[in-house]
């Protein structure tokens, strides 16, 4: 009799907590992942604040052909150089962690120097930039026949160059050199970019 009331009392404690259980339970299942919630958008956040502003700077022409000391400026060159940065700046913003910015504010003032020749210059201009990182290149020109594309790529803050390639190009025109940029920037740069993290 006694084992029996204490199975009846048992029951009936059962019966009251089941519908607090049944309340309780979704509310404790759906709790990790409101608290999950403000982690993730701190981790969204961590990711924003990690982006890197690129400047990407006009690239040079280096044209040590006979050509170039004979016939001056090939104004169809002087149009797929002034192409190449945009190309570029394109690139660089299919990556998740890094942002091209805007380098009209130095504009003029890169045209005045030699990129190749001024010393830390390029980084000048990327601190005047407000930029992380800052991309200098060049196109060397032996003659119609024999071009390369040069890229070279440094953290601001410290100088250090973090990224370079080359690509060689066998034509001088349109399409060869967006061949050119496309295989430097898919074999070479996004690659060292990448394993840089």
């Amino acid at each position: 009799m006694i084992v029996t009331k204490l199975c009846q009392a048992a029951r009936a404690r059962q019966a009251r907590l089941f519908p607090v259980v049944a309340v309780l339970l979704p509310a404790l299942l759906i709790l990790p992942a409101l608290a999950g919630t403000p982690g993730a958008m701190a981790q969204e956040q961590k990711a924003e604040d990690a982006r890197e502003e690129v400047a990407i700077l006009p690239f040079e022409l280096i044209d040590s052909s006979l050509e170039g000391d004979m016939m001056g400026e090939n104004p169809d060159e002087t149009k797929r150089l002034e192409r190449l940065a945009p190309m570029l700046r394109e690139d660089f913003e299919t990556l998740p962690h890094f942002d091209a910015i805007d380098v009209s504010p130095v504009a003029e003032d890169v045209k005045q120097v030699n990129l190749q020749a001024c010393g830390n210059c390029g980084i000048t201009f990327g601190e005047k930039l407000g930029a992380d990182i800052v991309v200098l290149g060049t196109v060397q020109k032996v003659s119609n026949l024999i071009l390369n594309i040069n890229a070279y790529v440094f953290d601001v803050e410290s100088g250090e160059q973090i990224a370079r390639g080359s690509a060689d190009i066998r034509s001088n025109t349109d399409e060869s050199w967006k061949r050119g940029l496309n295989y430097l920037w898919e074999n070479v740069l996004q690659r060292q970019l990448e394993d840089r993290g």
